[in-house]
């Protein structure tokens, strides 16, 4: 009989998550690391990556009044059988900046992140017991700074060294970022709050009352503009030797994955490889594995459905997809049409090269290699390779990749003033997977190259219209869609593969011809018999003729009509152009 572990899945509290016995990959092990390693640590990783759960084990560990909690919390992990000499040691200030609204005003926005301080001052202050005189001295203070500045001076008085947490740093500056750079640099630079706030801490640092202090969060955008304010951190992001601190190992993963596939007697190789396909592809180091999304992989379990044995009916977290949606409003910093161009490179060519980035500096221009490397923070592209100087960028999985082509849909609408009502497109892909009738896409497709056709800037050959061909086959989820897989090395451009829990009427396969239009009904005939015999060459490869219920499909379009050929056993099917 299989048991099936207790997933912690939204879980960020590690007493809750270890008293309940959860599953729980032990990471304790960094903690010696950490501490050899330096006093003030900043740790950036994509949104839903474990941060806080990684906080929250960091504040149980060392707060001095769990101390009699410890063998339970702790004696079965690494560091319960190695504990360093700093266990227990502090008292702990955890201060949490996500959910500050920056659509209000620098007015709010200061009142918005001086709530967060004063929230965390007070639960430290009731926490550990010090005079209500130092609650009302820290509800006085209108300024974040000043509530900080009052805790600590209570703190300094008592003699206490405290370790200071900090979980996503950046939460409400990459969308002031987005928003309004002059309102950024006005809170981050010289004078402004935030630096102020920074500043504060920095100099606590030197009066020894911040004994150690660990940071998380998402870009080192806002830590590179403070500079000077706040240049005490070692950055871990991009050391191998804090590479797996966050994520979750291929073997990690399996170890989830292996009792989900044997509870239903499914293989647990084919369910490993499905959800490396849409959750792995993280590396932030060129000499590391890759690690897995821990919060995606979890997901993923939480929501298989056991009783069908049946993978989710949405791979892609709505939750992750909605904290990632907003990440996207960051692709607007710089030059907002080269910043589309690298996207477009990603999807169309697999990667694209740059020098990674690790400071920003928005004073100076924000050019592609900055755009690339803030991608790779965000969690949008992922170290592929690279000698590094010059580093090969990717889309790290399935899940980004749907992000992706979602945001493109938007783009493809406001670039080109097209309206594509999502109902329409959804409905025509509704046709296709329920009865494999391709007319309406073919119809919506045509509609959208049709008004492309008419715009002087459109940049029109096979790339760029495929891109707007798998955009719209992205609106929907039911299909494991491929953009030009290798298929012993040949490459079709399109596989829409039938996944679980869907039952489909038929799985597919679309190559798309551009012909000139300046090279007439010749022109178009020869890209169309080009496309046969890839196709017919295609049918005859082991993989794909061990595909059920395939439907091979040949698109040819000038940039304005489409035509589509279904190949039957080599014999076409023609529909109108």
């Amino acid at each position: 009989m299989n048991i099936l572990p207790k997933l912690p899945y939204g879980l960020s509290n590690f007493h809750k998550l270890i008293s309940e016995n959860h599953f729980y990959i032990d990471r304790t092990n960094y903690i010696a690391q950490l501490e050899e390693h330096g006093s003030y640590h900043v740790l950036m990783r994509p949104r839903r990556f474990g941060k806080s759960l990684f906080l929250s084990m960091l504040e149980h560990y060392y707060d001095q009044l769990r101390k009699p909690e410890f063998d339970a919390l702790f004696g079965k992990l690494h560091v319960g059988r190695n504990p360093t000499p700093l266990a227990n040691a502090y008292q702990v200030l955890v201060l949490d900046f996500s959910g500050i609204d920056t659509s209000l005003g620098m007015d709010m926005l200061v009142q918005g992140f001086a709530r967060k301080v004063k929230h965390g001052a007070l639960s430290f202050l009731q926490r550990y017991g010090y005079p209500q005189e130092a609650h009302l001295a820290v509800e006085q203070e209108p300024m974040p700074q000043g509530k900080l500045e009052v805790l600590l001076r209570q703190i300094s008085v008592s003699g206490q060294k405290i370790l200071l947490l900090i979980d996503e740093y950046d939460h409400f500056a990459n969308s002031l970022l987005a928003e309004d750079m002059n309102a950024f640099r006005s809170a981050v630079g010289k004078g402004g709050f935030v630096r102020s706030f920074y500043e504060t801490i920095k100099s606590a640092t030197q009066a020894g009352t911040i004994d150690r202090f660990f940071i998380t969060g998402v870009t080192a955008i806002m830590l590179d503009s403070l500079t000077s304010g706040f240049n005490i951190t070692k950055n871990l992001t991009f050391e191998e030797d804090f590479h797996d601190i966050l994520g979750f190992t291929r073997e990690e993963t399996f170890s989830l994955i292996r009792p989900l596939a044997a509870c239903c007697g499914m293989n647990p190789d084919a369910m490993m490889e499905d959800v490396t396909l849409w959750y792995n592809g993280y590396r932030f180091h060129r000499r590391c594995d890759t690690v897995y999304n821990s919060d995606m992989v979890l997901y993923f379990a939480d929501n298989f459905d056991h009783k069908a044995c049946a993978y989710p009916d949405r791979m892609l977290d709505e939750n992750i997809a909605s904290d990632y949606g907003k990440l996207m409003a960051l692709f607007s910093i710089g030059d907002r049409e080269d910043n589309y161009r690298v996207l477009e490179a990603l999807v169309t060519e697999g990667e694209v090269i740059a020098q990674q980035q690790r400071r920003f500096d928005l004073d100076k221009t924000f050019g592609r290699d900055d755009f690339i490397s803030l991608l790779a923070y965000v969690g949008f592209a992922s170290l592929s390779g690279g000698d590094g100087n010059d580093m090969r960028y990717a889309i790290p999985n399935h899940v980004i990749r749907e992000l992706y082509f979602q945001y493109f849909l938007v783009e493809l609408e406001r670039r080109n003033n097209v309206d594509l009502p999502i109902w329409q497109v959804r409905n025509a892909l509704r046709s296709l997977y329920r009865s494999n009738d391709l007319e309406p896409l073919r119809a919506q497709l045509e509609r959208v190259l049709r008004h492309l056709s008419n715009r002087d800037s459109i940049r029109m050959d096979e790339k760029h219209i495929k891109v707007i061909l798998i955009t719209l086959l992205f609106q929907t989820s039911v299909w494991r869609l491929q953009s030009e897989p290798e298929v012993n090395r040949r490459y079709p451009d399109v596989l829409l593969r039938e996944r679980s829990p869907f039952e489909l009427a038929g799985q597919h396969l679309i190559e798309l011809k551009y012909a000139k239009k300046q090279e007439g009904d010749a022109g178009w005939k020869a890209k169309r018999q080009e496309g046969l015999e890839q196709i017919t060459a295609y049918r005859a490869l082991p993989e794909i003729a061990a595909m059920a219920k395939l439907h091979c499909w040949l698109m040819v379009t000038d940039g304005e009509r489409v035509e589509v050929v279904e190949v039957v056993d080599v014999v076409e099917c023609g529909l109108a152009r």
